[in-house]
């Protein structure tokens, strides 16, 4: 019966010899704690089975969600920021961008591409709030610009995905400027009957929500989403009282009439292509249709 017995003594396992589990196999929810695999992480589209705590996730997920077959063309994807105030804080700004774009295989805050989605063409711009906390800077505005030109030109919905920290402080006036830049595009968008959906995922704060993330055809968000001007932190401190329960809170925002509806991730790509059907203009009927409708039955 020596096998459930440890006949030898002092068995030692060399340190190089020993099994670790992996980093990256499990993933834990910061709000329940409940421990999935990433793999069902990944297959739960980045949302809690338990809690349907909805993690943050960027561009490269939310394409892979939304797109077809995660087939897209990317527009614009090569513009990167200069640094027009010769900016330095604790390192020059230009330093700060290229470690940025090295940790993240980022060039900017927001990518934009043009996609199918249900077999409807969509231009998605989407956020990275991993690029300097999502902030808006000249670069962003630009991008943002141009996917909005596109789907001008082409007479494409255009679907924006908000997640920042605000305007970028290393470009000061040049990134505030991007308010009022990407605003008067999305008038022109909108003067071409051309369909807008704002998606306000968390964090959405400052000049973006102050500008193109609240000016939607439809704005809508996921469950949970902080969406503000200022933090809460920031305003508490500023008024010097107790901000109610759930303040900037998805849901909050919600009653309070600034949102139309907020979605879960696993539904979000069928709503927007429901709210695409429903939005874009209905094809005149061809002439022959016309006539028989309005012909007389004799």
């Amino acid at each position: 019966m020596s096998w459930f017995k440890r006949v030898e003594k002092g068995i030692v396992t060399p340190t190089e010899q020993k099994k670790e589990t992996p980093d990256g196999l499990w993933h834990k929810c910061p709000e329940c704690k409940t421990v999935i695999s990433t793999a069902e992480h990944r297959q739960q589209l980045y949302t809690c089975p338990k809690c349907d705590f909805h993690d943050r996730v960027n561009s490269q997920e939310y394409f892979e969600i939304l797109f077809d077959e995660n087939q897209f063309q990317e527009l614009d994807a090569h513009l990167s920021s200069s640094d027009p105030l010769n900016f330095v804080d604790t390192k020059p700004y230009p330093d700060r961008i290229l470690a940025t774009q090295r940790k993240t295989n980022l060039k900017d805050a927001v990518r934009c591409a043009h996609g199918t989605i249900h077999d409807l063409d969509l231009v998605v711009a989407c956020m990275d709030f991993n690029f300097i906390g999502g902030s808006m800077g000249s670069v962003v505005g630009e991008k943002i610009s141009r996917a909005i030109d596109y789907s001008r030109q082409h007479k494409i919905p255009f679907l924006m995905i908000s997640k920042s920290g605000g305007a970028r402080m290393m470009e000061a006036g040049y990134s505030l400027m991007q308010m009022a830049k990407t605003s008067a595009k999305l008038a022109l968008l909108s003067e071409e009957k051309v369909p807008y959906i704002s998606l306000l995922t968390d964090p959405t704060t400052g000049g973006v929500t102050a500008s193109f993330a609240m000016l939607g055809d439809f704005n809508i968000s996921e469950p949970g989403a902080l969406i503000g001007f200022a933090g809460p932190r920031v305003i508490k401190e500023t008024i010097g009282k107790d901000l109610p329960k759930g303040f900037q809170s998805a849901e909050f925002v919600l009653e309070h009439g600034f949102l139309d509806f907020i979605v879960h991730r696993k539904e979000l790509k069928k709503r927007i292509a429901d709210l695409i059907t429903l939005l874009r203009p209905q094809e005149a009927a061809a002439p022959e249709e016309a006539l028989a409708k309005n012909a007389t039955v004799k």
